[in-house]
């Protein structure tokens, strides 16, 4: 039975209708099906309702006290391998399969949609690192930290070809959407034991401080930061689609105006559930211009 299988089966009771089945059943905002159902399946989950308000402070504390460690031991001991190979570790043994799910999905869609924006500005020629991770092995690889440098990276250097070049994103009359995967991902099946049992939102407040311990001072606020730029993608998207009417969601804060690290982990599913709307959005648009062909 599919994700969706799950919500589609569901009865609705009048008296106690389920909250869940509603935000699922509702269209208003473009969303993968199965990714939706998978990430609301999760949201309903017992890890969420009493394990998140638990580990949430814990993790938020565990946040402002290494702050203070790395301000006393500036030059702490820090390891990208050693922090990947534990979240390689947690992602198999206790998170849940739909969450790992929507984790990989989010390398592989938001890979897409800076490929997108970049097929879409004529004149301009950017070197990708494509993320496109369909199983945990991948995550090993330096992956979380190599996201937030290709996010940097390409925001640095379309900056500087636009302004060298003097050319401005603006609406394309006919969009090129090579870069966009309108069928199913191929995803390889999550880890399902026992143990694989923690929600994404859980996982992610659990995996922050994680994350600040093993990385750099510099290199946890460029990775909480990198945040601040999903409004700048949801820009330049709209500009090259010449609408932002389905856009308004995503809301990561102002660009120029940094958060603390506390809120990181809930800003994180925020940046997750912004890059699947966004390229839900490109795969309704790449169907449309399909039959207007």
């Amino acid at each position: 039975m599919s994700e969706s299988d799950y919500f589609r089966n569901m009865t609705h009771d009048r008296d106690d209708p389920n909250p869940f089945l509603a935000i699922y059943l509702d269209q208003s905002i473009p969303f993968n099906e199965e990714a939706k159902a998978a990430y609301l399946k999760d949201c309903s989950s017992r890890s969420r309702q009493f394990l998140l308000p638990l580990l949430r402070p814990l993790a938020r504390l565990m946040i402002i006290l290494l702050q203070v460690y790395k301000i006393i031991v500036p030059k702490a001991f820090t390891s990208s391998r050693l922090l990947h190979r534990v979240l390689h570790g947690g992602m198999k043994t206790f998170v849940s399969p739909s969450a790992n799910y929507m984790i990989l999905r989010h390398f592989y869609l938001g890979s897409e949609v800076l490929q997108f924006i970049r097929d879409n500005v004529p004149g301009v020629t950017i070197t990708m690192n494509p993320l496109k991770p369909t199983n945990l092995e991948p995550v090993k690889d330096d992956l979380f930290l190599i996201h937030d440098l290709n996010l940097y990276n390409f925001v640095i250097n379309l900056n500087k070809e636009l302004r060298e070049k003097g050319v401005e994103v603006t609406k394309q009359e006919r969009l090129n959407f090579a870069a966009i995967t309108s069928t199913p991902l191929p995803m390889e099946p999550m880890p399902k034991r026992w143990t694989n049992f923690m929600d994404l939102t859980t996982a992610i407040e659990c995996f922050t401080p994680v994350y600040q311990l093993f990385l750099s001072d510099n290199d946890f606020w460029r990775a909480t930061n990198s945040l601040q730029l999903d409004e700048t993608i949801g820009i330049l998207a709209s500009k090259i689609i010449g609408s932002n009417d389905r856009l308004a969601l995503i809301n990561n804060k102002h660009p120029m105006v940094p958060m603390t690290t506390l809120s990181a982990g809930f800003r994180l599913v925020l940046h997750g559930l912004a890059t699947e709307q966004l390229h839900a959005l490109l795969v309704e648009l790449k169907h449309k211009q399909e039959l207007a062909a």
